[in-house]
């Protein structure tokens, strides 16, 4: 599974983690982006770390032709003419808005539309949800 965006800073990040927290170990994930940016959105960075997901330490990058070619499913966000399309490989675009500049509020709905649209593809693709782990003696959730 790839997910492109443009700047591989917000929406690409964001369901790659969401991709990697409920399908666990039971399919392997990366996004990417044509434009990359230098850094990730901070916005979506903290939007991510209320649902206690982690983007630190991910940085944007762009895409390659071999590793679009090594994947069964890319989904696009927003990369339109510029995402490449290659015989065998299964394409979706999600019309996502883009987060860039929008407040915490707007970007949470972002989230949250992202975690939505990867349940679906999970269904789709029969890919179990992983459980989630239990918390730590001492901790609430």
């Amino acid at each position: 599974m790839l997910f492109l965006c443009v700047h591989n800073a917000g929406r690409s990040q964001m369901a790659a983690a969401w991709f990697e927290q409920l399908a666990g170990d039971r399919a392997r994930v990366s996004s990417r982006g044509s434009e990359p940016s230098h850094e990730l959105n901070p916005v979506a960075v903290e939007a991510m770390r209320e649902v206690g997901i982690d983007l630190a330490g991910r940085s944007p990058r762009r895409w390659t032709d071999d590793e679009i070619r090594a994947v069964d499913v890319v989904v696009t966000m927003g990369c339109g003419d510029s995402c490449p399309l290659y015989p065998g490989v299964r394409y979706i675009d999600w019309p996502v808005e883009d987060p860039w500049g929008r407040p915490l509020s707007a970007v949470r709905r972002v989230r949250d539309d992202i975690e939505r649209r990867v349940r679906a593809l999970l269904d789709e693709l029969a890919v179990a949800v992983a459980a989630p782990a239990e918390p730590a003696t001492g901790e609430q959730r």
